[in-house]
């Protein structure tokens, strides 16, 4: 059983900042998440795209954004629950609650922020009708271990920065590595289209445009992707693979927490905006895109703030006789959990006798 002051369900940025804005009330933090790392969708879907309204930031890359995060929160020592889904929730005698993933992970705590985005992400298909017989059997939608393609025979369908990104690395660690995109331009970061062109032109990776994958093939395991071209004169393709992986994006749903008893308002968690952030269960917070409000704008600075006012508001629950000043981190510095301390120096007045 995994013990916590405040439970996180989305380790995408607002729920990271959440860890910050806890930390400086001496509350520890865990966080669940379906992916297999933080950082959400700027993590999963877009880590190369440059967001420009992240205040004192006139651009930064979406990745760099959550590396940013993940230092910030280093000293507070969060917990990571990764690569599994929240599945149910349990509310205990005395008001806490017990979070249990999809692999039967158990969490315990008084507060549970949702904090995932636009839900949980499931991967988007491509329509082959035999895919489903060769997943975990050759086909991945979500790369986790990239040594799991050593020296394979490797084929990738998408257009996008993941199917692009994960391309050129995978060119150094597998034997062969195929991209197939529908389309002969991409949709991903021109640093990343330019790289893949590069690698496509020494022979690292087999650039295959204007066609797509249509058929799986294999007795029991994928041993055969069949690829068929837009242009009629060209026949069917049959190419030889160990492994497919279609990156075509994720598509997020609310999931199992649409049954938590929670109010949900055109699939998005209905809260208190004009005080905490609180659901209609008391103790259950949502903060960031999965909630809504009157007036809600889906903004990552508009998470963060409902980070920092829905942490005082866990506070005062979890330490109802105790109350807390605020001060601000120009005064009283930040104090980690791991013994760091950052602080202003101090002025220094001399007196003149």
């Amino acid at each position: 059983m995994i013990k916590t002051d405040i439970l996180i369900i989305g380790a995408g940025p607002t729920g990271l900042f959440a860890v910050f804005e806890a930390g400086l009330l001496k509350l520890k933090c865990h966080l669940i998440d379906a992916l297999p790392q933080p950082g959400g969708q700027c993590s999963e879907i877009y880590p190369k795209k440059p967001i420009y309204d992240i205040p004192g930031f006139p651009e930064v890359l979406a990745g760099d954004l959550v590396d940013n995060l993940m230092e910030q929160i280093k000293p507070f020592e969060p917990g990571f629950t990764l690569g599994e889904r929240a599945e149910t929730i349990d509310k205990q005698e005395d008001g806490s609650f017990i979070v249990t993933t999809s692999k039967g992970t158990k969490h315990h705590a008084p507060v549970v922020v949702i904090a995932g985005g636009l839900g949980s992400f499931e991967p988007r298909k491509p329509p082959i009708p035999s895919i489903k017989d060769y997943e975990d059997k050759g086909v991945a939608y979500i790369i986790r271990d990239p040594e799991v393609y050593r020296d394979k025979k490797v084929v990738i369908a998408g257009g996008g920065d993941s199917a692009l990104d994960w391309s050129i690395f995978l060119a150094d660690v597998a034997s062969e590595v195929s991209l197939v995109h529908r389309r002969k331009d991409f949709r991903g970061a021109l640093d990343s289209v330019e790289k893949v062109e590069e690698l496509s032109k020494i022979g690292k990776i087999n650039l295959i445009t204007d066609a797509e994958v249509v058929d799986l093939k294999g007795e029991g395991e994928l041993d055969s992707v069949v690829i068929r071209h837009k242009d009629k004169a060209r026949e069917e393709e049959i190419k030889e693979t160990d492994h497919f992986i279609p990156l075509f994006g994720l598509s997020p749903k609310l999931g199992p927490i649409a049954n938590w008893g929670l109010e949900i308002e055109k699939n998005a968690i209905k809260v208190d905006n004009a005080y905490d952030y609180q659901t209609n269960i008391p103790g259950i917070y949502a903060i960031g895109d999965v909630n809504t409000y009157k007036g809600k704008l889906k903004l990552i600075l508009c998470g963060f703030h409902e980070a920092a006012i829905m942490c005082q508001s866990a506070y005062q629950r979890i330490n109802p006789d105790k109350k807390y000043v605020m001060k601000y981190t120009t005064v009283s510095g930040v104090s980690g959990f791991d013994g760091s301390k950052k602080e202003a120096k101090k002025e220094v007045v001399k007196s003149i006798n």
